[in-house]
């Protein structure tokens, strides 16, 4: 069959480590093609449209938008930034035919940049590199540009793709320039270089109507809503299609609504051609990569491959003395539907049912996804209590034993160098370079996942909060040994009810405090952080008895210290193998496993003669 090119459409994705400006540049693009109104007042990145992507500043699910420029349409695709996240970017690159490889111009290069243009560059899409951010007094445009070069060569990048266009901008002024010289005060040299150097969607003009699914939406009034490029053909409102899924089993549906994005709006349109971006509803039961084809056609379009998740926590249903009374989904089906309903959305999630009923493995990318996807439950009135984070392991085909390692880049003051190469020296880091910038030293390691967890607490503190770093998932090895956990122990409760200033002042000299007077406490929760490296039963519920007797001085007045308040990344950070992170809309509490001290005590016993016997 012949190969036709659409001239009247690109698609490109844009890509980026975190914080490097994609969403910021979408912004200005929207503005700058007059997808808005002349007075319409538009938010800040607003491409970001979950609460969670506003408050924590980053991308955590892929957008789709469109703008036209000279009688041309743009489809944009804006993808997340964080390593956690990169399961939307591989997905969402099959989607496009192009992109644009946003860097900082200080920064340079980081490992996420690395991830996503890997995956860009092994799908062969056209690349257009945007140096961001020139107008930062502490900008190196040309030796970012280098640094990119260098980086299209290690990552084996073809000759046609070592020829990319270069683009200048200061996103957040919507400017963008072919060199570092020129008068350009908008984006349209940015523009003009999609249209030039993106080419337009080729397809196969008389090959039966075929589609990809990439994303899933939701609408109360139409349901499930699919979204996915035409891969080849056309189709348009009422036509019969047919849903295959991964397994093989098929289903027929008619179309009954389908809509294009104009801006970042979806409009009803009646028919659409191959390389348009559609999003249609009528089948409630499909997931992310299925193909949705020509039901008098039916052929499967090749699935696209997320890589594997490389940790894991276990959910379970929330069993403390105050279970049940701030969430509104409390039960193990509740829990069950919602952890399973989110591998619709997530691809590069897994959820497994283990030998308990009311406990799930729950694996992912890191830390930070699953966090999203805990914070996301507990806001949507979901109680539960999760795990400490554990590392997946396996056996490769030599029976090896071998664990995920991540490519860490740190960038800290001089004056600090020394004490993280010591901290991730004792997690098995692997120093394997070293580059001055400025006053900035850049240090590279590779360090094994399970030395990550709980590391970035312990960093900021050495590092008295001038430290900055980044890592993205490098490669499986052989298993590097015994990580030590947690230096210093937890405050355990020996007691039910509820906190007294006159108690917390004497529990506060054994070490740093979580909780302060007046807050309900059980016997087994976890109030404090133990200056020592064991764990201390305290009783934070004592209250003072009342006597006739008068005394002078300071008797009555108490001092207490601020409470640590911490988010729910650092409580995942903070908690050990034998605790629980209690989960509720309105608090988040560290509890032990076995509540019971005297159950507790025991069960530590058996475990350390155990341990002696096996050494």
């Amino acid at each position: 069959m012949s190969i036709a090119t659409r001239s009247d459409m690109r698609n490109i994705a844009i890509i980026a480590h975190v914080d490097h400006g994609k969403t910021t540049l979408v912004d200005h693009l929207l503005r700058q093609s007059g997808t808005f109104r002349a007075n319409q007042v538009v938010a800040e990145r607003i491409m970001d449209s979950n609460d969670l992507e506003r408050e924590k500043g980053i991308t955590i699910m892929a957008k789709n938008a469109s703008v036209h420029w000279k009688d041309k349409k743009i489809n944009i695709v804006d993808t997340p930034g964080h390593s956690d996240f990169g399961g939307e970017v591989e997905r969402i690159l099959s989607m496009v035919d192009g992109v644009l490889l946003l860097v900082d111009a200080a920064e340079g290069p980081l490992p996420q940049t690395r991830f996503v243009l890997k995956k860009a560059l092994e799908l062969h899409l056209v690349p257009i590199v945007v140096i961001n951010k020139i107008d930062r007094s502490d900008a190196r445009a040309e030796e970012v540009l280098d640094e990119i070069l260098e980086l299209f060569i290690a990552l084996g990048a073809d000759y046609d793709q070592l020829h990319f266009p270069v683009i200048y901008a200061i996103a957040r002024q919507g400017i963008a320039k072919r060199s570092l010289t020129d008068d350009s005060t908008t984006l349209a040299p940015l523009f003009d270089t999609i249209l030039e150097a993106i080419p337009g969607p080729k397809h196969q003009p008389e090959h039966p109507f075929q589609m990809i699914v990439t994303s899933l939406g939701w609408s109360d009034y139409v349901g499930r809503i699919t979204i996915g490029r035409i891969h080849c053909g056309r189709v348009k409102v009422g036509d019969s299609v047919a849903l295959i899924h991964i397994d093989g089993t098929m289903e027929q549906q008619k179309i009954t609504k389908m809509y294009a994005y104009e801006g970042v709006n979806q409009v009803a349109i009646e028919s659409a051609e191959a390389g348009e971006i559609i999003a249609f509803s009528g089948f409630e039961n499909v997931y992310i990569g299925e193909t949705i084809c020509d039901a008098s056609n039916p052929e499967a379009l090749p699935y696209v491959n997320v890589e594997e998740p490389t940790i894991a926590m276990y959910f379970c249903v929330n069993t403390s003395p105050f279970a049940g009374r701030e969430g509104k989904h409390v039960t193990t089906p509740k829990l069950r539907e919602r952890l399973y309903r989110e591998l619709r959305m997530n691809v590069a999630l897994r959820v497994v049912d283990t030998d308990q009923a009311d406990v799930f493995k729950v694996s992912g990318r890191g830390e930070l996804q699953l966090a999203i996807l805990i914070e996301t439950m507990r806001r949507e009135g979901y109680e539960f209590a999760v795990s400490k984070p554990e590392v997946l392991m396996r056996r490769d085909e030599n029976g090896v034993l071998v664990e995920p390692i991540e490519h860490v880049l740190v960038d800290v003051p001089d004056k600090h160098v020394g004490t993280v190469i010591e901290i991730l020296g004792r997690r098995r880091g692997e120093m394997v370079n070293m580059v001055p910038q400025g006053d900035i030293i850049r240090v590279e390691f590779y360090v094994p996942a399970r030395g990550l967890i709980g590391f970035r607490t312990e960093f900021l503190t050495s590092t008295r909060g001038e430290g900055i770093i980044h890592h993205t998932f490098h490669d499986f090895q052989p298993y590097k040994g015994i990580i030590s956990g947690r230096t210093k122990g937890s405050m355990v409760s020996m007691e039910n009810g509820t906190a007294t200033g006159y108690s917390l002042e004497s529990v506060q000299e054994r070490g740093v405090l979580f909780v302060e007077p007046g807050v309900d406490i059980y016997e087994g929760m976890v109030v404090g952080e133990n200056a020592r490296e064991e764990d201390i039963q305290v009783n934070p519920c004592r209250a003072k008895h009342l006597t006739n007797m008068r005394a002078s001085g300071s008797d009555g007045i108490i001092r207490l210290e601020t409470p640590r308040k911490m988010s729910l990344e650092q409580y995942i950070e903070f908690i050990e193998d034998d605790e629980l992170l209690e989960i509720s809309p309105v608090n988040i509490r560290i509890r032990k496993k076995i509540l019971d001290t005297n159950l507790r005590l025991r069960a530590q016993k058996k475990q350390k003669a155990l341990d002696e016997s096996v050494a």
